[in-house]
């Protein structure tokens, strides 16, 4: 058996680490239209290729290609995407050969499958336990080395909009992601099913369309599925260009077709373009161009590569395991991916504190630095709720350690910074020194003893190099390593008491390629197939794809060790503190979102990358990862005075926000820059902090229903052309629109307002839009940010941390709509318990507004809001001038009316938000 297959008594990992990743909302129901056909029955859609593979090819031979090769340009699919080929080895595949004489490198294939190519054939289907099931089978091995002549086909019809299918080998237990979905019972009837499903027979492949308009989402048929032990391949058409999705990557929202591709293998990269970076996550979302979108996730951790064409249509290429296909039918694009986090899980709830603002350098290179920043911000009066520290405080640069010199007194700093309300957060990097002397480093000495860490392909723990030296690597999907690693945890916390970790260098990140000894020359340091990743091989920066570890071998495990390493880190926390932990984590792995947050890593200081953000953080939305920001102001490079503003005011509205610099830099703290960009840092900042109690309610949605927090346009306006592509703006929840300058020298910045009524949200002003860009006032201290009509936004008093904020009294922003509604809603509990929203340990308040009234209901309550009252409304779009306000039958004189934009103020209110309230205006 070769060594990436997955022996079966290895599965004892499911009650491991990623057991926490259990689906409990996967439903098995019977199947709806699901027909074995000729595809010659489907109807040819123009944005599809539905062409069909020709009924007459024999099952023993490769056809004569040369009365199937007159096809367009955009839908030639590569023969020989696995490597480089002639002509005479082209033709020897059964495929044309037409070379093209475009100059650029990429582009249409020379070498490509004609109209009809053999592949498998698909045997009847017949009912399983799960669905249905079905053989494919083929008589002559494809072109690849260790081809797998048969193959089972598992159909699930798992919801009204999920679709899942299973490519599998029968006759071997190939590696398959860890993950446990737990099925109901099947349902009677297929009324309200989202798609039909046709197969076709031989050549196999399927089409799924839409069932209300039988629009083709996917056409398999395209192009022959190929399925070798190191090599699995398949293509499909889509049903638009417009696609977003396979991260984790330096990229626009929607991703171009034009002959790209792009690779998912998690690499320790700086953002930049045509390169994998951090994470991978091998799902898209597909805008269907009808207000209606669907989305494709292939379960699979091992190296892939997915290549795009203006077809439009995709070919996906990973190099192990299984295909395990998912379909989610939406229809519009919230609904895909709530489908997707009902089978990944849902994100976890996160510490309000974490909402914060938090600051970091790599260069705070003592205790008393540290102390001096926080100083520093305090006296320029800038909220500041998470100091961190990075590797500078680590004896020798060891993790779970203190250098006794510079941060001898490190747990007595932690203490104060408690003192002061603040939480604060370090750098754990998984590498662990492995060349103190023995009895000296704890870490190593228990981790060899408990044969925790990663081990080479003779049995002994590969040594890779990392900050510290020589290291060694925790093998998470080892129990025993998971253990340890909280113990570690256990012990560290009780010297300093940290609030959270911060997991970097996950990728997992090494300093040499493989190990310090090098690699074996096996197949899977060297597979017949590498896709197109930075540094050209599969252990570039990381370490050998034949090492060991307890549940498989790095080469499938490797896209999974962050999220491994996330979990194994959530579940300390869990134990050590007894409080909701934060997590941050680089590399990802669609799940991590349960565990952890994360960051987009070490982006420049320049505008570019700060443009390029905003898609970054929406994207992490779609990939269940809501707690995710850029570094504030950049990490690689010297900032500037403007630069570091607007950096400041977009971050303010990234749901999560740090400013964290690199040692050599010059220094970005707010509090070093002049009078006016501090003034602007300090508005943008009050702002996020204002809006916090809105930002929280936003998370606790996410974590409940798979909604998202930052989204992009197109989420709220699916059928609105004009917002499918834009990535310069986006919204936070459905309420507020955000639109950050993001060129030097702007004052004035172009916006689109889609067709609503909108309101600025700082002084009421409305733009009644019907869908159109306006030229907005943008001015160094202001950005941009407005507030959908029928809308209500609780917001809150800022204060310097969110301890002394959570105590202030709330603001009421009422947007009322054009014919005069508005609603809105408030999640509010302690902050920090496990659970809340489980055991039912919250507060929940609603808020409607109409016919001059605007009313406050707790639906459920708990005590959180104890003490908390609403000191103040301001109601948008009163078109008459009240002549009077009462609030809960009281006549109220503190009121003022805005003529021009039509704002009524109502302020010196106390009213006990835990209890119902009206406040009323005529």
């Amino acid at each position: 058996m070769d060594l990436y297959r997955l022996p079966h008594s290895t599965y004892v990992f499911l009650t491991l680490a990623l057991s926490c990743i259990l689906i409990s909302r996967l439903y098995f129901h019977q199947t709806p239209t699901v027909r074995v056909a000729s595809l010659q029955k489907t109807r040819d859609l123009s944005q599809n290729d539905t062409k069909n593979f020709s009924d007459s090819i024999h099952a023993n031979e490769f056809p004569n290609p040369s009365t199937g090769c007159a096809l367009p340009e955009e839908k030639r699919f590569d023969c020989a995407r696995d490597r480089t080929v002639s002509q005479a080895e082209c033709e020897k595949r059964g495929c044309c050969y037409l070379p093209l004489t475009q100059t650029e490198y990429n582009g249409p294939p020379w070498c490509f499958y004609p109209a009809s190519y053999p592949g498998y054939r698909m045997g009847p289907l017949s009912p399983t336990p799960k669905g249905q099931s079905a053989t494919l089978s083929r008589a002559t091995p494809s072109y690849l080395p260790r081809d797998i002549s048969t193959l089972q086909l598992d159909v699930m019809n798992e919801e009204a909009g999920r679709l899942h299918l299973i490519l599998k080998d029968p006759s071997s237990a190939r590696y398959e992601v860890p993950y446990v979905k737990v099925p109901s019972s099947k349902r009677t009837n297929t009324e309200g099913f989202l798609y039909d499903v046709d197969f076709q027979s031989d050549p196999f492949g399927f089409v799924v369309r839409r069932r209300s308009n039988g629009q083709v989402l996917l056409n398999t048929s395209v192009a022959p599925l190929l399925f070798a032990d190191q090599y699995l391949q398949f293509s499909t058409s889509l049903a638009s260009k417009y696609i977003s999705g396979f991260g984790e990557h330096y990229t626009h929202l929607t991703l171009d077709l034009n002959w790209t591709s792009v690779t998912l293998w998690n690499r320790d990269m700086a953002p930049h373009s045509d390169v994998n970076l951090y994470g991978s996550h091998p799902f898209c979302l597909v805008q269907e161009g009808n207000g209606q979108a669907h989305g494709i996730f292939l379960l699979n951790s091992n190296a892939m590569e997915v290549a795009l064409q203006p077809m439009p249509a995709l070919t996906w290429v990973t190099i192990g395991g299984i295909l395990d296909i998912y379909i989610f039918l939406g229809p519009d694009p919230q609904s895909v991916v709530r489908q997707y986090h009902e089978v990944i899980g849902y994100p976890m709830m996160p510490p309000y504190w974490s909402l914060g603002f938090h600051l970091c350098r790599w260069g705070y290179n003592s205790t008393n630095v540290t102390r001096a920043v926080v100083q520093k911000m305090q006296e320029a009066s800038f909220p500041l709720d998470v100091q961190w520290n990075d590797l500078d405080y680590a004896d020798k640069k060891r993790v779970f350690t203190f250098d006794p010199q510079r941060f001898g007194d490190l747990p007595e700093m932690v203490q104060e910074l408690h003192e002061q309300g603040l939480k604060y957060v370090l750098i754990l990097d998984p590498g662990i020194s492995s060349t103190s002397p023995p009895g000296s480093y704890k870490p190593f000495d228990d981790g060899q003893q408990r044969e925790v860490f990663i081990k080479n392909l003779t049995g002994q723990t590969l040594i890779g190099k990392v900050w510290p030296g020589p290291t060694a690597f925790p093998d998470f999907t080892n129990s025993d390593a998971v253990s340890w690693w909280e113990e570690c945890i256990r012990d560290f916390h009780a010297n300093v008491s940290f609030d959270g970790l911060w997991i970097d260098m996950n990728e997992p990140a090494s300093f040499v390629h493989g190990s310090v000894h090098g690699c074996p020359y096996t197949d899977l340091e060297n597979p017949p197939y590498t896709p197109d990743v930075i540094g050209g091989q599969l252990n570039s920066g990381t370490l050998c794809m034949s090492s060991q570890q307890a549940l498989s071998s790095h080469y499938n495990l490797h896209n999974l060790y962050g999220l491994t390493e996330a979990f194994a880190t959530y579940s300390a926390l869990l134990k050590v503190r007894g409080s909701r932990p934060f997590v941050l984590s680089r590399s990802s792995f669609p799940g991590l979102g349960r565990f952890s947050g994360h960051w987009t890593g070490d982006v420049r200081s320049d505008w570019e990358q700060l443009r390029y953000s905003i898609p970054a953080v929406l994207l992490f939305g779609l990939y269940g990862i809501p707690l995710v920001g850029a570094d504030v102001c950049g990490f690689e490079g010297d900032t500037n005075e403007e630069l570091c503003v607007r950096w400041t005011q977009l971050g303010a509205f990234y749901p999560f926000m740090r400013n964290h610099n690199d040692r050599n830099n010059i220094p970005q703290e707010p509090y070093v820059f002049g009078q006016r960009a501090q003034l602007a840092m300090n508005n943008a900042l009050v702002i996020r902090y204002t809006l916090l109690p809105f930002l929280y309610t936003l998370f606790h949605h996410a974590h409940t229903s798979a909604s998202t927090v930052a989204r992009p346009l197109f989420f709220e306006f699916p059928s609105d052309p004009n917002c499918v592509t834009i990535d310069r703006q986006f919204l936070w929840g459905s309420s507020l629109l955000i639109s950050p300058v993001l060129e030097p020298g702007v004052v004035d910045l172009a916006a689109y307002l889609p067709p609503e009524l909108w309101y600025s949200v700082y002084d009421g002003k409305p733009y009644n839009s019907k869908g159109q860009y306006l030229l907005l006032p943008a001015p160094l201290d202001i950005i941009n940010v407005h507030v959908r009509a029928g809308n209500i936004i609780p917001l809150q008093m800022a204060a310097l941390t969110t301890t002394a904020s959570r105590r202030n009294p709330m603001v009421l922003i009422v947007a009322l709509s054009s014919q005069g509604w508005a609603k809105g809603d408030l999640f509010w509990d302690d902050g920090d318990s496990l659970d809340t929203f489980e055991h039912g340990d919250y507060s929940y308040v609603i808020f409607t507004a109409g016919q001059s009234q605007l009313v406050g209901e707790p639906i459920k309550l708990n005590g959180a809001l104890d003490g908390l009252t609403v000191a103040e409304i301001r109601v948008f779009g009163v078109a008459t001038p009240p002549t009077g306000v009462w609030a809960n039958g009281e006549r109220v004189y503190n009121f003022s009316y805005e003529t021009d934009n039509k704002v009524l103020t109502v302020i010196s209110l106390s009213l006990p938000i835990s209890e119902t309230f009206t406040v009323q205006w005529s």
